[in-house]
């Protein structure tokens, strides 16, 4: 799965990531003091959040969704238990990468090959999960809803 990721991108430059983001696909978010950026992804214990989106507006999207969220919107669940647990927005932003994997695709078409790229999505986004609670044990902080609440 690592070859499919983009190298981290620091979470305010994520929108650098030009034509992919207008994909859907996977997203992890890692909350690193360690300056990643443009590193090649890696499976890492701060990634504290993976994600997916098949919506219209793809990645990019979906990542902006996580932004408002966590600058005091509503929007995404994952973002708002990180909020809750990150309260100082620049603090957290200054620390927050982002690699993504897309899947090209057009999500408004029903043809099967169009459906079956958007349940690869998903299936993906699961595959992530298995992957990082292998090598560590549990689910990221913030996907694990038992462990990390929103109020």
């Amino acid at each position: 799965m690592n070859a499919s990721f983009s190298k981290w991108m620091r979470w305010r430059e994520r929108n650098e990531l030009g034509d992919t983001m207008k994909y859907p696909g996977i997203y992890a978010i890692a909350l690193s003091d360690e300056d990643i950026a443009s590193t090649p992804f890696t499976w890492r214990k701060e990634i504290i959040y993976i994600g997916m989106t098949n919506s219209k507006g793809g990645l990019k999207s979906r990542l902006q969704q996580f932004e408002n969220t966590i600058n005091g919107k509503d929007g995404h669940g994952g973002a708002v238990r990180v909020r809750f647990k990150h309260r100082n927005y620049n603090t957290l932003v200054s620390k927050l990468f982002v690699s993504v994997s897309h899947t090209e695709c057009d999500v408004t078409s029903k043809k099967p090959s169009a459906l079956r790229l958007m349940g690869k999505v998903a299936q993906q986004e699961y595959e992530c999960f298995a992957i990082f609670a292998e090598m560590f044990g549990e689910l990221p902080e913030f996907n694990d809803k038992k462990k990390s609440p929103k109020k």
